[in-house]
């Protein structure tokens, strides 16, 4: 009887980086099923208005400043989030931990300026049909702010635990980057359609 070649796998990582990742794929899978989130509740926000005599529909315009404050905000989070990946990516542990405790302060910001940002919608959630659709999307884009601070506030202490060089805790870092990048995109045409579509 032949003696079967065996398949020696004992040299491959634990854990794949980017695409070798099942949790990148995960990620991705997760950003894709949101977007579409997004873009019906932004088809909504649209269709409602094709039907209103008027839009704002009995109400002043949102106050631009806190919404573009939110927007500078999450711009500006852009660099140290594409740093904080790189970093993860060359597992340099020392400046990952830096990095996802700036992440982690930067993540804060926007939801202390969105407490401000839902009365300056000038309208109550329950006011009118234009009312429910602002909420909706600013409730939807807070869900994900809230999401994606949690998730980095629980990175940020792995790495500072004895298991925090492991490679899968950098591909983890890595992928949290990328769902960040899904956030603040996001908010660019929510941004437009809120503030910016009433004023048209």
């Amino acid at each position: 009887m032949k003696a079967r070649a065996v398949l020696d796998l004992s040299s491959l990582p634990m854990h794949g980086f980017g695409t070798a990742s099942v949790t990148w794929w995960g990620t991705l899978s997760f950003m894709l099923i949101e977007a579409t989130g997004f873009a019906l509740a932004i088809a909504v926000y649209l269709y409602l208005m094709s039907l209103a005599a008027a839009w704002p529909i009995n109400a002043p315009e949102p106050d631009l400043l806190p919404g573009t404050l939110v927007t500078l905000v999450l711009v500006a989070t852009a660099l140290p989030n594409y740093l904080v990946s790189r970093w993860a990516k060359q597992q340099d542990l020392r400046r990952v931990r830096i990095g996802m405790i700036v992440m982690s302060v930067l993540g804060m910001l926007p939801l202390a300026i969105r407490v401000f940002e839902f009365p300056a919608m000038n309208v109550n959630w329950d006011s009118n049909a234009y009312g429910s659709i602002v909420w909706t999307l600013l409730g939807l884009h807070t869900t994900h702010l809230i999401t994606d601070l949690v998730d980095t506030f629980v990175l940020a202490a792995l790495m500072f635990t004895p298991q925090g060089d492991n490679p899968r805790r950098f591909g983890d870092v890595q992928d949290n980057a990328m769902y960040w990048n899904f956030v603040v995109a996001a908010w660019l045409p929510l941004y437009g359609c809120i503030y910016w579509t009433p004023r048209l």
